[in-house]
């Protein structure tokens, strides 16, 4: 087979030579699985600005406006896993195409709604597009790349994932303010119309080594990772204690422990449980958990920190927050190159110290009328530290793996990164309203203060999973011996 950096010796890859297609299919994949994680990335946090505007244009509560962003992750987060299964099976160009054309449809639909609860809808039909789009566009990143230039690839998809989560709030308020709400979803569609077709011209067509699909596992991990995000998204208004709440949980972990009892006798697992026995796949889950958790919990309060606390308009405050949001564009990048040479482990580390140092010297300053000087700094330092965990994770999931399992990785990674991010809101959005409200701006800082106190622990806990990661010789070591390759390995042919 030509121009395929895939083999079956596990763990191992024979470098190809380069040629003008090869590299030039390599940059378009770059830049067309780039731009699908650039959307998806936006669109997580693209709502953040325009929540003050969506409560009073709308009519919305506190809940409805937690739903119009937890609705998106809620469906991102359950079909994580299926997304890469149904891509490894049916093929990843296929699935790419089909999760843009979903993706592209439900920004419209967005676009349309005239109630919260039509958002709503539309919002989760949308996340469920990204569900497929966001785990491919890693597997297609490292099928394309050989092993000696993945690293870096995979910091530039960091980087341009970063650039999505610090455009979010700038072109949120920006449209918001200048145009209208209903813009921020619109913006999809003509992108989504020109990206399906390229995707269809210029990606390269390949498979998975499973034969058949895990209907049953499919099912299982589905269901279970929908009541475990559940039950964080109804307790702000349930109660963690409500009954809701409670058998949500029991019922989902049930759920996820029966899948788990599946994959250990499925013939054609979707998520091989040796997986989680390698250091380097089981470290960069859990440091992304923990991350996201705190991250997308913070930026929920932060938004409406600076407009409602602190009486910024939506433009205003998408442009503040770019000291902080901004930093994983340049961040992402350097920490994937430089962790070709030192490893993933002290980029993750130095990453949740940093992320958990900011967050708590923010809460340590905010107070009314503080003055946006004062609160620059501890943004950049938490900033910085986000860019080094996203580039770092992702590598260090899909490194961990065989080459042919890297949409497994990929999905895995992802799905626990979107259920941290539900958790994260839930948890903050509780901690606010126990403490504040929304009658004024200084009521609103207390209970921002506390909130942001427990996103500065969160990253700590972390710190458990990120000095588990072994060391760049020990997660070769591990990837070479550990796993059997698959009897038969599909891949699509060079075009």
């Amino acid at each position: 087979m030509q121009d395929s950096p895939r083999t079956a010796v596990p763990g191992q890859e024979v470098p190809q030579p380069e040629s003008p297609t090869s590299s030039a299919r390599r940059r378009w994949t770059l830049a067309l699985a780039g731009l699908g994680a650039f959307l998806c990335s936006l669109d997580v946090v693209v709502v953040a600005t325009a929540l003050p505007t969506l409560q009073s244009r709308l009519g919305a509560q506190l809940s409805e406006l937690e739903w119009t962003i937890n609705a998106y992750n809620l469906a991102f987060a359950c079909l994580m896993l299926t997304g890469s299964a149904l891509g490894d099976r049916f093929g990843r160009r296929t699935m790419y195409i089909i999760g843009l054309g979903v993706f592209t449809a439900a920004s419209a639909a967005c676009a349309l709604s005239d109630s919260a609860d039509l958002l709503i809808v539309a919002r989760t039909v949308q996340g469920a597009g990204a569900a497929v789009v966001l785990p491919l566009t890693l597997t297609l990143i490292s099928e394309a790349f050989p092993v000696d230039k993945r690293g870096v690839a995979i910091g530039m998809w960091g980087g341009i994932t970063g650039l999505g989560v610090a455009g979010g709030p700038v072109l949120g308020g920006a449209i918001t303010e200048g145009v209208s709400w209903e813009w921020i979803f619109w913006i999809n569609v003509p992108i989504g119309l020109v990206m399906i077709p390229l995707a269809a011209l210029r990606l390269r067509e390949s498979f998975g080594h499973r034969p058949d699909l895990d209907i049953p596992g499919l099912v299982l991990v589905a269901a279970g990772l929908f009541c475990l995000t559940w039950a964080p998204v109804r307790a702000p208004s349930a109660g963690w204690s409500s009954i809701e709440v409670v058998v949500a949980l029991i019922v989902g972990a049930l759920f996820v422990v029966a899948f788990l009892l599946r994959e250990r006798r499925a013939r054609h697992p979707m998520l091989p449980l040796e997986y989680f026995r390698l250091r380097g796949f089981s470290s960069a889950n859990g440091v992304i958990f923990f991350q996201f958790l705190s991250l997308l919990g913070a930026l929920f309060m932060i938004t409406q920190l600076f407009q409602i606390g602190l009486g910024n308009t939506p433009l205003e405050a998408g442009l503040r927050l770019l000291v902080w949001t901004g930093m994983p564009m340049i961040t992402a990048p350097v920490a994937g190159a430089l962790s070709e040479k030192w490893g993933n482990r002290p980029f993750m580390i130095g990453g949740l110290l940093l992320q958990a140092a900011g967050l708590g010297w923010l809460a340590g300053v905010v107070e009314p009328g503080v003055a946006y000087t004062t609160v620059v700094p501890p943004l950049i330092v938490a900033g910085v530290g986000i860019g080094m965990i996203f580039a770092t994770t992702a590598t260090a999931a899909t490194a961990a793996v065989p080459v042919y399992d890297t949409g497994v990785a990929a999905g895995t990674n992802t799905a626990l990164r979107e259920v941290g991010g539900v958790f994260g809101i839930a948890i903050l959005a509780a901690v606010f309203a126990h403490n504040g409200s929304y009658a004024s701006p200084a009521a609103f800082i207390d209970g921002v203060k506390p909130a942001l106190w427990v996103a500065a622990v969160v990253p700590l806990v972390g710190l458990l999973a990120a000095f588990a990661a072994p060391s760049t010789s020990a997660a070769e070591a591990e990837r070479a011996t550990a796993i059997t390759p698959p009897d038969t390995l599909l891949t699509g042919q060079p075009e």
